[in-house]
C-alpha cells in the first residue's frame, strides 16, 4: 500500500471528489496520509487589475472551506491543501514536496485535443515521477 496518496481536486465536480477519495480508500493503510489538493489558478497581472481587491484571496479560502467540508464528509481521514499556480505543474511540485507515491486524479470527458484524458491529467500522467492512477 502506498504511504502518501495526493488526490488533486476540481471542486466544480463535488460527485467526482467522492468517488476519488473512495478510490483511495482502496489503497490506503493505516498509516497512509492522503492530501486533497485543490489549486486555484493565479490570474494574470493584466486581468488582476481589472477584478475586484482581494478575489484570489476570497478564491482561496472559498476552497479551503469546500474542501474542509469535503474532508469532514468522508469516511477517511483526510488532509486538505490550497495552492495558487498552473494547476499541473502545482500538482506535481505538490507529489514531490509531499513525497507522494500515488495520484489520483479524475479525467473529464476530454474533447479532440485531448483526446484520451483531459488536459491537466495528461500532463500529470506524463510527468509525474510516482504512480499515478485516473479516475473516469
Amino acid at each position: 500500500m502506498y504511504k502518501s496518496i495526493l488526490i488533486p481536486v476540481d471542486l466544480a465536480n463535488g460527485a467526482k471528489v467522492n468517488s476519488l477519495v473512495d478510490h483511495a480508500s482502496v489503497y490506503n493503510s493505516s498509516n497512509s496520509k492522503i492530501i486533497l489538493l485543490n489549486v486555484v489558478e493565479d490570474i494574470p497581472s493584466w486581468a488582476a487589475v481589472e477584478l475586484p481587491r482581494g478575489i484570489l484571496d476570497k478564491s482561496v479560502q472559498s476552497s479551503l472551506e469546500k474542501l474542509k467540508a469535503l474532508a469532514a464528509s468522508s469516511s477517511i481521514e483526510v488532509e486538505v491543501e490550497v495552492r495558487v499556480g498552473h494547476p499541473y505543474k502545482t500538482i506535481l511540485e505538490v507529489a514531490e514536496e509531499k513525497s507522494a507515491e500515488l495520484i489520483i486524479v479524475a479525467s473529464h470527458q476530454p474533447d479532440l485535443q485531448n483526446y484520451f484524458l483531459g488536459s491537466t491529467a495528461a500532463k500529470v500522467v506524463r510527468h509525474a515521477t510516482c504512480s499515478v492512477l485516473v479516475v473516469r
